[in-house]
């Protein structure tokens, strides 16, 4: 009897054993399954997703805009502190409809042209004149607006026409502007009479205070200068020497990749009519 029961209670305890070893391995499998049953359902669709954003992403190229915002009408800094101008928006709209990202950066004149030369922008958009001498440099758009010199003085001044500017004491410009060089032309390269500032606007306040008697800049910029401030009297004028001159968006020499996303992006803004809408006249 006592041989039996031993017997038993061994079979018994072997059993329990493995119906508990049986037990632990099937929790196991099916614990198992269901993990990777849920990271399969959980990762597929946030995979999904990332892989159509980055097709979306891939699908834009961004192009980084630099632009000197010392130029009103064109370009300006807004009473929101932010970049502003017929020229930004211009270059907001040709982003759309050329479908690539901008982001616009401010820079000093002279800065501007080193960063494109650089590489440190993409393009530049500021009022900036086609010229021979430029495009040595540097590679231009097609032409969105057509501007011509104007020179201003007090309105008692004895200076009349372009060529009184000889007589002149200090005729100001900004520095490296076609103002500047057409000025040149007349009195000298390196005429200690011709005064250079950073931007416009410096040049016709110094002009108000006495500091110069003449600044030679671009029409658009003058005749915005003379509405934002009636309380001086001011008179401008132009020349018959004077030539037509056109802005154009400046890119690196030899970047046609940038330069053929602009012009596609430009020739539909002609074509919808937004030069017109911002300029107010297409480009003759």
């Amino acid at each position: 009897m006592n041989q039996q029961a031993g017997s038993l209670k061994w079979n018994q305890s072997i059993r329990i054993f493995s119906l508990m070893i049986a037990s632990f391995l099937l929790l196991f499998v099916l614990t198992a399954c269901g993990s990777g049953s849920s990271v399969s359902t959980n990762n597929t669709p946030d995979m999904a997703a990332g892989s159509a954003t980055e097709k979306g992403a891939a699908t834009k190229e961004k192009i980084v805009v630099g632009s000197d915002a010392a130029y009103a009408p064109f370009e300006y800094i807004d009473t929101k502190g932010e970049i502003a101008g017929l020229d930004i928006e211009l270059i907001k709209k040709m982003a759309e409809l050329g479908e690539f990202e901008i982001e616009i950066r401010n820079l000093p004149w002279d800065t501007l042209f080193q960063e494109v030369k650089n590489g440190g922008v993409d393009v530049a958009i500021s009022s900036i004149t086609i010229t021979e001498e430029r495009m040595q440099t540097y590679d231009f758009t097609e032409p969105y607006f057509v501007a011509n010199q104007l020179v201003l003085v007090k309105e008692d001044s004895p200076i009349h026409t372009f060529q009184d500017l000889k007589n002149a004491k200090y005729v100001g410009v900004q520095n490296a502007t076609t103002g500047h060089y057409v000025v040149q032309e007349l009195l000298g390269k390196t005429s200690p009479k011709i005064k250079s500032y950073e931007s416009t606007p410096l040049a016709i306040q110094d002009m108000v205070n006495g500091g110069s008697d003449a600044v030679v800049a671009d029409n658009a910029v003058v005749l915005e200068y003379i509405k934002n401030n009636p309380n001086v009297k001011f008179r401008s004028f132009d020349d018959p020497s004077f030539e037509k001159e056109y802005y154009g968006l400046m890119v690196k020499k030899g970047n046609q990749k940038v330069l053929d996303l602009l012009n596609s992006a430009l020739q539909k803004a002609k074509e919808e009519g937004v030069i017109k809408h911002i300029f107010g006249s297409d480009v003759e």
